[in-house]
């Protein structure tokens, strides 16, 4: 039977949450950790499906993984294996970016073409081209990518779009290629220098990361590092999008607003009233939420794509019309269906999704059918008349540490049923 978290609403979130470290930088940063014979420490790396996925490959690669609380050892010194097995590549597409990691480190890499949620085609050509200008001789054969690289050498990159995981294979394999490597049009998000930074550690040169130009000058080699994941916005946002929904009283910790503008100031437009101290932000309470004209998500600096559906449910108790324009991905209305089971009124037209405001949403079965959409099936079960149950709820894990638990905490009347 799979997980499922039981929900009774209509109790406000009200307490502090103290914000995990990022998935999305995490993720990159534990592949990286296969491209020094060294051992790498990485600490506040958070304990969820995709990081533990993220280990099975590391240890089916021949590295050793320990972990002590919210650090782990990597040691690839006695890495054996250059391919990544199909079974864990189907489960998470995130598992692309040992390509470029795998192929600093032994010339050669072979992985199956990759899994993950089912939010759109995601396609990797991007990072491809790439690492063929990079020099990497490319075939695709029975389903798995295959890759060669006796040399690597600098070039000038120019991406069609900034994609995050183009742009992290691109510095994970052009770290150590002969000469200097730039990247034009690169992705900017906050986890892309969170990788940077720990390459940096690591001995690589990477100047410009954060910008649209990149300059990576190559090394000869990477030695082991220590690192601290910075903490994940994505998380920080939903669980303020769940205390303003409630009427709750929240602080989150450990989050960093210079990350999060384009979440905040959505959040403000709807009428929260946030304050800054820190690493904490403050949400005070409010009676309900506007309604926000228009939301398209856009690579970030823009609004993120991963919390569109978090933002949606709470828009559909808010007071108005509220409009969703998906500008990244084709399939992340998954959740929509789900919203409307509980009385949300909303209505998808191919890319764009018209919410218009409830007064009330009655609680229901649900099922999560990926990650963000699953958070959103949470919060607008907080906000719902009587009992919802979410299921599916290693959707949510694969992302959240222990939601339900930092909710519980805050008064929500949430429990998992395994």
């Amino acid at each position: 039977m799979l997980g499922e978290l039981i929900i009774n609403g209509g109790r406000r979130i009200n307490g502090e949450i103290t914000i995990q470290g990022a998935k999305n930088a995490a993720l990159p940063i534990l592949a990286a950790a296969v491209m020094t014979d060294e051992e790498c420490v990485i600490k506040n790396c958070p304990a969820l499906r995709d990081v533990d996925k993220t280990v099975l490959v590391l240890k089916d690669l021949g590295c050793g993984v320990r972990r002590e609380g919210s650090t782990l050892m990597i040691n690839g010194q006695d890495m054996f294996d250059c391919k990544i097995c199909e079974s864990l590549m189907r489960e998470m597409r995130s598992s692309i970016i040992f390509l470029g990691a795998i192929l600093t480190r032994c010339k050669k890499a072979s992985v199956s073409m990759p899994g993950g949620c089912p939010i759109g085609l995601r396609p990797i050509d991007l990072h491809l081209k790439a690492l063929k200008k990079l020099g990497a001789q490319i075939s695709e054969e029975h389903g798995y990518i295959k890759c060669s690289a006796p040399k690597l050498c600098g070039c000038d990159i120019y991406l069609d779009f900034p994609s995050v995981g183009a742009t992290e294979n691109i510095l994970l394999a052009s770290v150590c290629a002969e000469g200097t490597t730039v990247v034009s049009n690169a992705a900017r998000e906050p986890e892309i220098v969170d990788l940077a930074n720990f390459l940096n550690a690591m001995g690589a040169k990477i100047t410009g990361a954060g910008g649209s130009v990149i300059r990576i000058d190559g090394v000869k080699r990477l030695h082991g590092a220590e690192y601290s994941v910075m903490s994940d916005r994505i998380a920080a946002a939903t669980y303020l999008a769940a205390g303003a929904v409630t009427g709750g009283e929240l602080t989150v910790r450990k989050a960093n607003k210079n990350h999060m503008n384009a979440m905040l100031d959505a959040l403000c437009d709807m009428g929260a009233e946030l304050s800054y101290d820190g690493d904490a932000i403050h949400l005070k309470p409010i009676k309900r939420l506007k309604s926000i004209h228009t939301l398209r998500t856009m690579p970030y600096p823009g609004f993120p794509t991963d919390i569109q559906s978090p933002f949606m449910a709470a828009a559909s108790l808010a007071k108005g019309t509220s409009v969703f324009v998906e500008n990244i991905f084709e399939n992340r209305f998954r959740h929509v269906d789900e919203l409307v089971r509980m009385g949300a009124d909303i209505k998808v037209s191919g890319r764009c999704a018209v919410v218009r405001g409830v007064k009330r949403l009655s609680g229901a079965r649900v099922r999560a059918r990926e990650l963000r959409g699953g958070a959103a099936l949470v919060i607008a079960g907080l906000a719902a008349e009587g009992q919802t149950i979410v299921e599916n709820t290693e959707y949510i894990d694969r992302g959240y540490e222990n939601m339900e638990k930092h909710l519980a905490a805050c008064g929500a009347d949430i429990r998992r049923n395994n």
